[in-house]
């Protein structure tokens, strides 16, 4: 399909409705698009530290629904407001995970944190 686009069409698409989006911890995730009303990035806990607010695609239009996972890649939680995730609900989930995955990076300030896609972050 891609192909009967031009080039400028192409990167258009891909500014409005990419195929992957570059998280805090360096890694691209891809954006699922399985329903179109809202598109969902899944993403590790640990790798969106740092990251203030959910990102958004479309111009801006469009806020991408968080599928928070833990370090096993089971949901923790399910977001449009990452904001409010790191205020209000992040303490709950980390004393749950802490508890359950000890060897994991559990700041105790996520956004002054540093991301990492490893166990902990390298120093």
């Amino acid at each position: 399909m891609s192909a009967l686009l031009s080039w400028e069409q192409r990167r258009r698409l891909e500014d409005e409705a990419p195929t992957h989006v570059a998280v805090p911890s360096g890694s691209r995730l891809p954006v699922d698009y399985g329903d179109p009303a809202a598109p969902a990035l899944h993403a590790r806990l640990q790798e969106l530290f740092g990251w203030p607010a959910s990102p958004r695609i479309a111009g801006g239009r469009v806020s991408l629904t968080l599928h928070l996972l833990s370090p096993a890649q089971r949901p923790v939680q399910v977001t449009r407001d990452l904001a409010n995730f790191w205020r209000e609900t992040y303490f709950e989930v980390r004393k749950d995970l802490k508890g359950r995955y000890p060897k994991h990076y559990w700041p105790d300030d996520p956004m002054q944190a540093q991301a990492t896609s490893r166990v902990r972050p390298r120093v």
